[in-house]
């Protein structure tokens, strides 16, 4: 005797799958993030001015911060009687994009060239080596306040501030990038006869391309740091001058919307610059989604064996597999 059925219902867990899946999105968790820091936000301040009393007109509110960020975005457009005692968001960011680019662009140079250098060669390696860690074990505050007292105000001094951060990121990462190059591959290219020039732009340089893009989130990073801090010990403009300026004046809702001002450059370029450039660059490599793999090894350890297999591997993996063994 046998039993059909139309319609077999479907079991719980896949029922509730949709929620899951939706709460378990990278969509979801971005927009829930600024959601908590905020609440975050308001309930630090409630409990900071239950314990302190006195902080009551120091610690500002996110509608604070937001209003003054607005202002700061309008503020050339808005006419005024009174003279201006600082230059506007434009201007100010403007100064600063100028320091951060040319000391950026220097270090990347410079550091680059040294990296490779250290990576390929011992001596070369041998030679440098300490001075980087000198470098590197250097603060950026210890850099800001020695520039600050040679070089004054000016560009000059904020520059040499960006450099001094940002190389030691880059030569390490190089460096790096040039020794996990696996053997084998100039092996290879040795034995079909590619010549050195080829074989640096489609061994080495592609081998290469993840430290050197570390390489480049570091310096950019640690750089503009190091510029913010030059400016607030030894600057008379710029975005690091502008937040001591609001400091002095105890206005902490100022000096939290420029500290905001810089967190959103840096997701903005991160986002439209440095990762649209990373996936131009590594087009040419297959895009595993090794986050995804592994948290759905994870989901399928409590379903059936044959099932979770059934569902992870694919004819084309198997050819993958074959492929690599053979």
């Amino acid at each position: 005797m046998t039993v059909t059925s139309d319609k077999i219902p479907a079991p719980r867990t896949q029922q509730s799958g949709g929620i899951m899946k939706v709460l378990k999105s990278p969509t979801f968790a971005r927009l829930l993030f600024p959601v908590a820091v905020i609440a975050f936000w308001y309930a630090g301040v409630g409990v900071i001015k239950a314990i302190w009393p006195f902080a009551v007109d120091v610690l500002p509110l996110p509608q604070e911060v937001v209003g003054a960020m607005w202002n700061e975005i309008i503020d050339p457009f808005v006419d005024g009687n009174q003279a201006p005692t600082r230059d506007n968001l434009y201007i100010t960011f403007a100064i600063s994009l100028f320091r951060l680019i040319s000391g950026f662009l220097i270090a990347m140079v410079l550091g680059t060239i040294i990296g490779l250098g250290m990576g390929l060669s011992k001596a070369v390696d041998a030679f440098f080596h300490d001075w980087v860690m000198a470098i590197l074990a250097m603060p950026a505050l210890g850099w800001a306040l020695f520039i600050s007292l040679v070089f004054g105000f000016g560009n000059l001094g904020p520059i040499l501030a960006v450099i001094l951060t940002g190389i030691p990121f880059v030569i390490v990462n190089v460096r790096e990038g040039v020794r996990n190059t696996p053997r084998e591959l100039f092996d290879m290219a040795r034995a079909f006869g590619v010549k050195r020039n080829r074989t640096t732009r489609h061994v080495l340089v592609p081998a290469m391309m993840p430290f050197f893009f570390a390489a480049i989130r570091y310096a950019f990073s640690i750089g503009w740091k190091g510029l913010v801090i030059t400016e607030v010990f030894g600057g008379q403009d710029g975005a690091g001058w502008t937040l001591k300026f609001y400091y002095d004046a105890h206005r902490a809702h100022g000096v939290v919307g420029y500290a905001a001002f810089f967190i959103i450059f840096a997701l903005l370029l991160e986002r439209f610059v440095f990762e649209r450039w990373s996936q131009r660059v590594f087009k040419w490599r297959p895009q595993a989604g090794g986050v995804e793999t592994v948290e759905q090894a994870f989901d399928v350890a409590g379903t059936s064996g044959a099932m979770a297999s059934a569902t992870f591997v694919t004819g084309a993996d198997v050819e993958d597999f074959e492929d690599e063994n053979n």
